[in-house]
């Protein structure tokens, strides 16, 4: 199995969502909370390219982009393919 890490905000929306879709899919995933994590958002900014805003989602190291985009990579059908199924 890919392994896969989202960053999120407690009170973010979209990363509810995210995590629900990625739960609906049984797709284990690591949560990184940024809320009150000053090193932890700089990660996420610095590996995402300078993104702030969360959810944002990384497979097998690979930046992804928010729940949108992920959304986007399974109806193209390459989300299966990245998480190995």
């Amino acid at each position: 199995m890919a392994n896969v890490i989202v960053y999120t905000k407690s009170y973010c929306p979209y990363s509810k969502k995210c995590k629900e879709f990625l739960q609906l899919r049984n797709v284990e995933f690591s949560e990184k909370m940024i809320d009150d994590d000053k090193a932890l958002a700089v990660e996420m900014e610095q590996k995402s390219g300078g993104r702030t805003d969360t959810p944002q989602v990384f497979i097998n190291g690979h930046h992804i982009g928010s729940g949108d985009d992920l959304k986007a990579l399974d109806e193209t059908g390459k989300l299966n393919e990245m998480l190995n199924v």
